[in-house]
């Protein structure tokens, strides 16, 4: 297994990944002295659901234990090993659901709250070579990046696929994948009795790619009633296979009240999936997960991703909300960059009083910058943080 960019501080954790991202793997390879232990092992979550301090006591001082949200109240169970014995648990979990009431209350100031993406497009190469944003790579780095772009579109980053050396292959273990961790397996553990519902909310998600989800559109679409298809989108949501980007807005309190959009976390999940999404889809779903990959590990200092639409209906693809400014971020899927491709962020950050740095990203091979926009090729997000 390859090196993974993640930064694990050997103390009380909870790492939230999404299945077969990695992280159990992870927590092996970088703290091997601890006993290791999963509740997908049916004997021992059957022990750990009947004798939960007696589960957690058997494990000694220090231990890591996989998809622990299948019996959240061992959390109970850790604070108290914690406060009395100091002993040092990682704790895993490919969905939020029970955790986040749970540990919330019992392992808050105990433990740390850790989000573990699927790998970020060239990690399995080797450490991060530049900073995105900041940094202009040489031609000849550039040129990797383009001759690698068309796999990652297609087949993502969760390293499993990654380790496969063909295109069947990868195709494979993503058909797998979608037959397993994403239909039965979350059907299993969030009590859905309609897997049939959950792959058409998954193809309804794969369709509105780019565009506004109304929750009573898509249902209707679904087939579903609004309550159901609202649950069955936070469930995914929960378990790491979709992220959103909220609308962005000056006042803090109506950021969450526009329409969110919602992506895929990793593009292998629309492969896996097997529905039909135009090349700017793809290329969108790509950049802004890649985006929140190295969101969630700590690269950006940005606590969500948003969304611009203004009144008159322009949009920006993607606002970070940075300390001390604002990184208004455009995607396009042309090779050639046109003056009606940045309007939008011309208009954004003329309109706006505080610092504005606007990007665009195109899958050309220059870097450029037109009136004070830099135009980033895609490409640079190969081993970029």
């Amino acid at each position: 297994m390859f090196k993974r960019w993640a930064k694990i501080p050997e103390d009380n954790a909870i790492i939230i990944g999404a299945r077969r991202s990695g992280k159990s793997t992870i927590l092996k390879m970088r703290f091997p002295h601890f006993k290791y232990v999963t509740l997908d092992d049916l004997d021992l979550l059957d022990w750990a659901k009947k004798d939960p301090k007696g589960f957690i006591l058997s494990l000694g001082d220090k231990a890591i234990i996989d998809e622990i949200q299948r019996v959240p109240i061992l959390t109970i169970a850790v604070k108290n090993e914690i406060d009395q014995n100091e002993k040092l648990f990682l704790m895993t979990g490919s969905s939020s659901m029970g955790l986040l009431d749970s540990s919330a209350d019992t392992l808050v100031g105990r433990a740390s709250w850790i989000d573990f993406p699927t790998c970020c497009w060239g990690e399995e190469i080797g450490d991060p070579t530049h900073k995105i944003f900041e940094d202009e790579i040489n031609s000849s780095d550039l040129m990797k990046g383009q001759r690698a772009l068309e796999l990652a579109l297609k087949f993502g980053g969760f390293p499993e696929v990654i380790n496969q050396e063909t295109g069947p292959l990868k195709k494979e273990i993503l058909r797998l994948y979608k037959n397993t961790y994403f239909t039965r397996d979350i059907a299993q553990r969030s009590n859905i009795d309609n897997v049939e519902g959950l792959l058409a909310v998954l193809g309804q998600i794969s369709q509105s790619i780019c565009s506004h989800l109304e929750v009573s559109n898509f249902a209707r679409e679904a087939g579903l009633s609004f309550v159901t298809a609202r649950k069955y989108l936070n469930i995914l949501h929960q378990s790491q296979l979709t992220f959103k980007l909220y609308g962005y807005h000056l006042g803090p309190a109506k950021r969450y009240v526009k329409a969110a959009k919602t992506y895929f976390s990793d593009n292998g999940i629309i492969e896996a999936l097997g529905y039909q999404c135009s090349k700017g889809q793809i290329l969108e779903n790509f950049v802004l997960s890649e985006i929140e990959k190295r969101r969630k590990l700590g690269f950006l200092k940005s606590s969500q991703l948003f969304y611009y639409k203004s009144s008159g209906g322009a949009e920006i693809d993607l606002i970070l909300e940075e300390e001390d400014h604002l990184k208004a971020i455009e995607i396009k899927s042309s090779k050639v960059i046109q003056k009606k491709d940045l309007r939008n962020l011309k208009d954004f950050i003329k309109g706006h009083k505080n610092p504005v740095k606007g990007y665009l990203f195109y899958l050309g091979g220059e870097y450029q910058e037109i009136d004070s926009i830099k135009c980033l090729p895609i490409a640079s997000i190969f081993r970029g943080i």
